[in-house]
C-alpha cells in the first residue's frame, strides 16, 4: 500500500536561492494546492507533476524498494518531489555533497551538549555532580568545597580530549572521500573539482573504475546506445555487473558543446532510501516528457566498470543520496556490556549509600550528648538531621570511585593505541593498519557471541579465476600446468583433440563478453568487459589456452585459435535466468555447420543429454571434487542442428518472442525444443577467490564458540558455494533451505522445522539455515520472528541471501535484542553500514575503496583474517583487564572510605573524619592510581601466540565470568573485611594511647595516618596479587605507589607554617615514623589482611582451576599447552538423529544436487537490456567516442 509522506525530516533543508526570478527563463508554474486521494488535509507544493501523479508509485517493503512519487518528502518547501533544471541555476539550495559519518557531526556547534549528554548518561558522573554542588553549601562538607568538583572537571576534560581525538579520525576519513575529484562541466569546459563541491544540476563525467560522487541520471556514455556497466557490490553485495542505459533522447550528447545546449528539466521523486526504485520525467524544451526509471540512475557508492566514461546529471547529493539514506546520519552512541553493568552497580551502591547515611543520621540524632557535656552540642533538630544527612552523603560519596571513569578512559585510549599499532594486523599489500575508531568498546570485543558478516569484499576478493576443467573425463588444472597440455593436444590432433577443441571453442564463443582493445595491456591489448564475472573468467581462461576471443559485431564474433582467425555467426542467444539455470548460443561455424552450445547447472544439462554419454558418471565425480574445494562449476554440452530443423525452430521462436500472452512460458517451451539431445563435453571450475586465511579464521571463530552468520545481497547458489569454500558449511551438513513465496508457506516451513528440532531447539546443532530475502520479509513479521530466531540459533551457521541493507540491520537488531548476546557485524561496503551500526560492535574492512563501512565502523581492519586477532588477543585481554580495573577500583575505595563508618561509631556519629581532607583527595589521584592503570594496560593471562593457537581460550571472556553480580559481591566482601582489619587492629593496638616507649600519646590524626598507611600498602599488594603478568612496570607501579605515600606524608607534614595549609598535619610524620607500633603493624596488618585472599586464590587455582589458569601454568613451566585442551567435538545421538531428519526434509532434490556439485553463476537478470540485445549493440571494429 502506498504511503505518502508529506514532509520528510532531512538534515539538509532546502532554501530558495536568493535572487531567483521565476519569470526569467524556464521556471516552475505558480503554486498549486493538491488534495490527498483519501480527501484528508490538503497540502501545498511548488510545482505541478502533470502525468507523474500516480498514487500507486510509492510504498514497497524495505527489501523490495518502494518510495515512488508517493514516498518520502523532499528538501525544499515541503515538496513531495524534486525539479532539477538543466544548465540553469536551481530554484532551491539543496543539500551539500559533503558527507559526515562522525559522532559529533556539526563539530564545535553541538559538541559540548552532545558530549555532556553522553557523559551524564553515566550515573556516576551525575552522582558526583550532585556531590560537588552539595559541597558548595557552607558548613556542610567535612572534606572541603572542591575535593569532588576538581576531579570531576578533570575527568570530563580527559574524556573530552579522547572523544575529540577519536572524532577527528572520523572527520579525516570523511574528508578523504569529500576531497576526491571529479570532472564537472562548468562554463562550457570540463573542470576537476572536489566531490564536496558537486551540486544538484551539475553534469559530471565519470571515468572507468571510478565511483559515482552522487546520484546521477545517465545522459550518454562511451558505449553504444548510452550503455554502461555498473558494479553495485558496495550497495547490494552482488558480484555481477549491472547494465544501465541512458535515454535515446540524450544518447547522442557525446561532447561538451552538445551538453551545454541541453535545456529543460527533470522532475523526480523526493530523496528516499529505496535503492531499487526511482520515478521521474525528463522534460526537454519543446519536447514531450520522457519517463525515467531505475535503469537510468547511477547511485553513489557504485562504481563504473568496463565503460570508458559516462555523462550524468546530479539529482541527489550528500546525505540525500539513496546510499546515505540507508545509513545512519552519524555514528550511534554505543556502550559496552561492562559499561552498562557498571552503571547498574553504581545505582545499587547509590541506594546503599542513601540507606547507610540515613542510618548514621538517625544514630547521630539518638546519640546522648549529655554524656559529653564538654562538647557544648545543642539540641538536635529536624534541620540538623537534614544537614547531617547531607554531610554523611558527602563524606561517603567516594564509595563510588570518582577516579574510575578517568582510569577507564586512559586505559581504553592506550588499549586502542595497541590495536592501532599492532604490526600483526597490518595488511601490507595496501599498507592498511588496524584502526580503533572508538575505544569505548574495547572490552566488548572479548564477549562476542555472534559474528554477522557480509560476503562480497569481506570474505571474498570479488575476483574470479579459472582454475580447473574436466574434458572427456580427464581433469586439467591451471595451477599445476596440466591445462597447457590442451594446447599441444589441439595442435597435434591426438586422441581426444576433437572434443578438447570443441570445448575450448565453446568457452570462447558461448558468452556475452565484450572485447576491448587497449594497447597498453598485455595479451594483444585485449581486455574483456562482462556483466558476469564468471563469464569473464572463462573467456580469460580460454585465452590462456590459445583460444582468444578478440572481436564482436552485431552479427558475428571472431576467435583467434592458435594464430588462426575463425569467424562464428551468432544466430540466437537463449539467455540465462535463475529459473533456466543455463545459457545457450546457436552459431554457424566457419565450416557452415549450425551448432548449439549450452552451459549451465549439471542438473539441467544432464536431463537434456542424449543417450550413451561416455563421460557422464566420471564428470559427476569430478564435479563433486570441485565442489568439495569450494569451486563454482558449470557443465558444457553441444548439439548439431540441421538447417531444416533450425529454420522451423526459428519461426517457432519468433512467434514465441512476439506473443502477447504467456510470452515467458512460450519462450521456455521453444528453448526446450532445441536444447535437447546434447552431447556432454565437460565442466569448468572457477574459484571465487577468498581473502587470505578466511577458512582458517572462520574455523577458529567456531572453535571459540562464536556463531558466524553471512548476510549477503548475492545469489543463493553463490552464497552457499562460498559457505563451502570458507568451511562455514561442511560436506554432509544438513541444510535447512527456506525459499517461500507467501507468508503462509513461510509459517508452515518454519513451524515444521521447529517441531523437527524438538528438545534440541535453541541448542547448537550440526545444521545450517539458508534463507533468501523474499522469505526473510515474511520470517521477520511480528508473529513469526520469534520462531524464526529460535530456528536460527539452533543452527551452527546461518546464511541470508539476496537481502537489502535494511534487512541486514533488522536481522542484527533482532538477534541483539532478543538473545541479549553481544553481536559483531563486519563488512566492507556501503550496504553494510546499517548492520555495522546496529550491532554491538561494528567492524569495517578498509579495502581498496575504503568507503562507508570503514568510516562508519567502530574498528577498521585490512582483511577478515585480522578479526581473529582482534577478538582472541585484544578483545580477551581488554575484557580481562577492564574487569580487573573496575572491580579493583571499587575495592580500594570501599576499603578506605568504609573506615569512616567504623570511626563514626567511635566519634558520636558526628561526621568527623579520621583522615586529613587532602590526604583523602590524593588517595585516588596519586597513591593508588598507578596499579589499576598498569593492570589495565599490561596485564595478561597468557601470550598472544597461545590465544591465537587455541581459540577455545576465548570462551572464558565470552561467558562474562570475570564481571557479574557474584564476582562484584565477592570483591565488596573482601573490601569490607580488609577495612575492618586495617581499622580494628591499629585501634586495639592504640587502646591505651601508648605509641612510644616513653609513654607519650598521639591524637586521632596519629591513628588516622597509621590506618591510612596500612590501607595504601594493603590495596597496592592486593593489586599485585591479582596481576597475572609481572613486569618491571608492575613493580614500579606497586612499590612506587607505596613509596609515594610515605614521601607525601613527610613533605606534607612540613607545609605549615611555610605554606598556609594543613596546620593540623604539622609534625605528624615524626609521630608516625618514630612509633615502633606503626612499623610492627606495617608488616603484620597487610599480611594478615591478604592471608585469606592468598588461601582462596591457592584453593581456586588448585581445585577449581580454569582453562586459562591451566594454560598459563603450562606456559610458565614450558609444558605442552595442547595437552590441557580437549578440542575434539562429538555429536550426541540426538544430533545424529537430527542430521538424518534434515537429510530427509531438506527442500528440492535438484537443488541439493546442484549445491553438492558446486553450481553457481552470476548474471544480471531482467535488466534494462537483455543479454542478446547487449551483444547485438556492439561493434568492436568501430572506434569509441572520446567524450570531450
Amino acid at each position: 500500500m502506498a504511503v505518502r509522506n508529506i514532509a520528510s525530516v532531512s538534515p539538509c533543508l532546502a532554501e530558495p536561492t536568493s535572487g531567483y526570478n521565476p519569470s526569467s527563463g524556464p521556471g516552475p508554474p505558480p503554486s498549486a494546492t493538491l488534495h490527498r486521494p483519501d480527501g484528508t488535509r490538503p497540502f501545498s507544493v511548488r510545482y505541478s507533476l502533470s502525468s507523474l501523479h500516480d498514487d500507486s508509485a510509492g510504498g514497497g517493503s524495505d527489501g523490495e524498494g518502494g518510495g515512488g512519487l508517493g514516498g518520502g518528502g523532499g528538501s525544499g518547501a515541503n515538496q513531495d518531489f524534486r525539479t532539477v533544471y538543466l544548465n540553469e541555476p536551481q530554484p532551491y539550495k539543496y543539500c551539500s555533497n559533503a558527507i559526515c559519518t562522525a559522532k559529533y557531526r556539526y563539530k564545535l556547534l553541538f559538541f559540548l551538549p552532545m558530549f555532556l549528554f553522553e557523559q551524564f548518561r553515566r550515573y556516576a558522573n551525575v552522582f558526583f555532580l550532585i556531590i560537588a554542588l552539595l559541597q558548595q553549601i557552607p558548613g556542610v562538607s567535612p572534606t572541603g568545597r572542591y575535593t569532588t568538583l576538581v576531579p570531576l572537571i578533570c575527568i570530563l576534560v580527559v574524556s573530552a580530549i579522547k572523544e575529540i581525538a577519536e572524532d577527528i579520525k572520523r572527520h579525516r576519513a570523511d574528508d578523504e572521500i569529500n576531497k576526491r575529484e571529479i570532472e564537472v562541466l562548468r562554463d562550457g569546459q570540463w573542470q576537476w573539482i572536489r566531490w564536496r563541491h558537486v551540486q544538484v544540476g551539475d553534469i559530471v563525467k565519470v571515468h572507468n573504475n571510478k565511483f559515482f560522487p552522487a546520484d546521477l541520471i545517465i545522459l550518454a556514455s562511451s558505449e553504444p546506445q548510452a550503455l554502461c556497466y555498473v558494479e553495485t557490490a558496495n550497495l547490494d553485495g552482488e558480484t555481477n555487473l549491472k547494465i544501465r542505459q541512458g535515454l535515446q533522447e540524450t544518447a547522442h550528447l557525446l561532447e561538451a558543446r552538445d551538453l551545454m545546449n541541453l535545456s529543460g528539466k527533470i522532475e523526480c521523486e523526493a530523496p528516499n532510501r529505496f535503492l531499487y526504485q526511482f520515478t521521474g520525467n525528463l522534460k526537454m524544451t519543446s519536447r514531450q516528457a520522457v519517463p525515467l526509471s531505475p535503469d537510468q540512475v547511477l547511485l553513489r557508492g557504485a562504481k563504473l566498470q568496463n565503460t570508458n566514461w559516462v555523462f550524468g546529471l546530479v539529482v541527489y547529493t550528500g546525505h540525500e543520496t539513496k546510499l546515505m539514506k540507508n545509513s545512519a546520519t552519524s555514528a550511534p552512541l554505543k556502550r559496552s556490556t561492562v559499561d552498562k553493568q557498571t552503571n547498574n552497580l553504581i545505582i545499587l551502591l547509590f541506594f546503599l549509600l542513601i540507606v547507610l547515611c540515613l542510618i548514621m543520621a538517625v544514630c547521630n540524632s539518638q546519640w546522648d550528648a549529655n554524656l559529653h557535656w564538654y562538647l557544648s552540642i545543642d539540641d538536635l533538630s529536624v534541620f540538623n538531621f537534614g544537614i547531617n544527612f547531607i554531610t554523611f552523603i558527602i563524606l561517603f560519596n567516594n564509595l563510588i570511585p570518582i577516579s574510575l571513569q578517568v582510569t577507564l578512559e586512559v586505559v581504553r585510549f592506550i588499549q586502542a593505541g595497541f590495536i592501532n599499532n599492532d604490526v600483526n594486523m597490518v595488511y601490507e599489500e595496501n599498507d592498511v593498519w588496524a584502526m580503533a575508531r572508538t575505544s569505548n568498546l574495547n572490552e566488548e570485543l572479548g564477549m562476542i557471541k555472534y559474528v554477522l558478516s557480509d560476503k562480497t569484499g569481506t570474505l571474498t576478493c570479488n575476483i574470479m579465476e579459472f582454475k580447473r576443467c574436466t574434458i572427456g573425463g580427464k581433469i586439467y588444472s591451471m595451477d599445476d600446468g596440466s591445462a597447457q597440455e590442451l594446447i599441444s593436444l589441439v595442435e597435434t590432433g591426438g586422441p581426444g583433440s576433437a572434443i578438447v577443441r570443441q570445448f575450448l571453442t565453446m568457452l570462447a564463443v558461448c558468452h556475452t563478453v565484450i572485447p576491448d582493445r587497449d594497447d597498453g595491456k598485455p595479451n594483444g591489448g585485449i581486455i574483456y568487459h562482462a556483466a558476469s564475472p564468471d563469464e569473464r573468467a572463462l573467456v580469460e581462461g580460454a585465452r590462456e589456452l590459445g583460444f582468444v576471443f578478440e572481436t564482436r559485431t552485431p552479427e558475428h564474433c571472431i576467435v583467434d585459435v592458435l594464430g588462426t582467425k575463425e569467424k562464428y555467426e551468432i544466430l540466437n542467444v537463449l539467455e540465462f535466468t535463475s529459473q533456466r539455470k543455463r545459457m545457450s548460443v546457436i552459431v554457424r561455424t566457419p565450416e557452415g555447420h549450425i551448432k548449439l552450445y549450452c552451459k549451465g547447472a549439471d542438473t539441467v544439462i544432464y536431463e537434456r543429454l542424449g543417450d550413451s554419454q561416455q563421460f557422464r558418471d566420471v564428470t559427476v565425480r569430478h564435479l563433486e571434487d570441485f565442489a568439495g574445494e569450494g569451486l563454482r562449476t558449470l557443465c558444457y554440452a553441444v548439439a548439431d542442428i540441421s538447417p531444416d530443423f533450425y529454420e522451423e525452430w526459428k519461426n517457432t521462436f519468433y512467434k514465441a518472442s512476439t506473443a502477447l500472452q504467456f510470452r515467458e512460458r512460450k519462450l521456455e517451451d521453444a528453448a526446450q525444443l532445441i536444447e535437447n539431445n546434447l552431447t556432454l563435453l565437460g565442466a569448468t571450475a572457477i574459484e571465487d577467490k577468498l581473502q587470505d586465511e578466511v577458512p582458517e579464521t572462520i574455523a577458529a571463530l567456531l572453535k571459540a564458540g562464536i556463531h558466524v552468520w553471512v548476510l549477503t545481497g548475492d545469489k543463493q547458489e553463490t552464497a552457499i558455494n562460498i559457505g563451502h569454500s570458507c568451511h562455514l558449511l561442511t560436506q554432509g551438513m544438513p541444510l535447512i533451505i527456506l525459499n517461500s513465496d507467501s507468508l503462509d508457506e513461510t509459517r508452515e516451513s518454519i513451524n515444521r522445522h521447529v517441531v523437527e528440532f524438538g528438545d534440541q531447539l535453541k541448542r547448537e546443532n550440526e545444521a545450517a539455515l539458508i534463507i533468501d530475502g523474499k522469505t526473510l520479509i515474511y520470517a521477520l513479521t511480528p508473529d513469526l520472528r520469534k520462531d524464526f530466531l529460535d530456528l536460527c540459533i539452533s543452527c551452527k551457521s546461518v546464511i541470508c541471501c539476496r537481502v537489502s541493507p535494511s534487512q541486514k540491520a533488522e536481522v542484527v537488531e533482532l538477534l541483539t535484542r532478543e538473545t541479549g548476546s553481544v553481536t559483531l557485524a563486519i563488512g566492507d561496503g556501503a550496504n553494510d553500514v546499517a548492520m555495522i551500526q546496529k550491532a554491538n560492535v561494528g567492524v569495517g574492512i578498509a579495502g581498496l575503496e575504503g568507503l562507508q563501512a570503514a568510516c562508519a565502523s567502530d574498528y577498521a581492519i585490512g582483511q577478515f583474517r585480522f578479526l581473529a586477532r582482534l577478538l582472541f588477543v585484544h578483545g580477551a585481554w581488554n575484557y580481562s583487564r577492564l574487569c580487573k580495573v573496575i572491580l579493583y577500583s571499587f575495592y580500594k575505595n570501599i576499603c578506605l572510605y568504609v573506615i569512616e563508618l567504623w570511626w563514626a561509631a567511635m566519634s558520636g556519629w558526628s561526621g568527623q573524619v579520621i583522615f586529613e581532607r587532602w590526604s583523602i583527595a590524593m588517595y585516588n589521584v596519586l597513591f593508588t592510581a598507578a596499579p589499576p592503570l598498569v593492570m589495565g594496560i599490561f596485564d595478561r593471562s597468557c601470550s598472544a601466540e597461545t590465544r591465537m593457537k587455541y581459540p577455545e581460550l576465548y570462551r572464558e571472556s565470552q561467558s562474562g565470568s570475570h564481571f557479574n553480580w557474584k564476582v562484584f559481591v565477592w570483591w565488596v566482601w573482601l573490601a569490607l573485611v580488609h577495612s575492618v582489619m586495617v581499622f580494628v587492629l591499629p585501634y586495639l593496638a592504640m587502646t591505651q594511647d601508648v605509641a612510644w616507649g616513653h609513654g607519650l600519646v598521639g591524637g586521632y590524626l596519629m591513628v588516622g595516618n597509621m590506618v591510612y598507611s596500612y590501607v595504601v600498602v594493603t590495596v597496592c599488594l592486593k593489586a599485585g596479587l591479582e596481576t597475572d603478568a609481572w613486569t618491571w612496570v608492575t613493580h614500579l607501579a606497586i612499590w612506587g605507589s607505596i613509596a609515594s605515600w610515605f614521601i607525601f606524608l613527610l613533605v606534607y607534614s612540613n607545609f605549615w607554617p611555610v605554606l598556609p595549609m594543613a596546620p593540623d598535619m604539622c609534625g605528624i610524620y615524626f609521630q608516625v615514623y618514630s612509633s615502633p607500633v606503626f612499623w610492627f603493624g606495617l608488616i603484620l596488618i597487610p599480611l594478615a589482611c591478604l592471608l585469606p585472599d592468598v588461601c582462596v586464590k591457592t584453593i581456586r587455582n588448585s581445585v577449581y582451576k580454569s582453562l586459562t589458569e591451566q594454560v598459563r601454568e603450562s606456559e610458565i613451566s614450558n609444558k605442552d599447552v595442547s595437552k590441557v585442551l580437549d578440542t575434539k567435538h562429538r555429536l550426541t545421538e540426538t544430533a545424529r538423529l537430527l542430521k538424518n531428519v534434515f537429510r530427509r526434509t531438506t527442500t528440492r532434490v535438484n537443488l541439493e544436487v546442484e549445491l553438492a556439485h558446486g553450481f553457481a553463476f552470476s548474471q544480471e537478470e531482467h535488466g534494462v537490456m537483455g543479454q542478446s540485445e547487449v551483444i547485438r549493440a556492439y561493434d568492436t571494429t568501430q572506434p569509441k567516442p572520446g567524450g570531450m
